[in-house]
């Protein structure tokens, strides 16, 4: 049975008196090599809602909590990220869906490639029909 490979990674985090810094090294800290950073924030409704063809993400909740779910065509992962110190990678052909965004949400998304949607699925249908008619182990 396959299985997801998305997983929780550790930030490095320095701590003294002064408060916490935490960095990322692109390839090295966390798998990807960055191309694009994204956030939101103010979120009222559910975002997400589709997968990315060729994609990389690395999910982290810069404030408040996140509720992430990850679906791969056959296998759901669910998620709860509120802690800064944490990322979630998300690999590409994994449908997410995030929800339940507390007030004081930040979500920061890390991204392995530019912005093109023509090269997302934006629902569950465009999603399942293109897994299933495509080899793209």
């Amino acid at each position: 049975m396959k299985q997801i490979k998305s997983y929780v990674l550790d930030i490095n985090t320095v701590k003294d008196p002064r408060g916490c810094l935490s960095s990322l090294e692109a390839t090295q800290d966390i798998p990807i090599e960055i191309k694009r950073i994204f956030y939101m924030h103010h979120v009222v409704t559910d975002r997400g809602g589709h997968a990315h063809i060729d994609t990389d993400q690395v999910i982290i909740a810069m404030s408040g909590t996140i509720n992430i779910r990850l679906f791969d065509g056959t296998n759901t992962e669910e998620y709860i990220l509120n802690d800064c110190t944490k990322g979630l990678y998300v690999p590409r052909l994994t449908f997410t869906d995030l929800y339940d965004f507390s007030p004081d949400a930040v979500c920061l998304v890390l991204a392995n490639t530019h912005y093109d949607m023509k090269k997302s699925l934006r629902n569950m249908h465009d999603y399942l029909e293109y897994i299933n008619n495509e080899n793209h182990e």
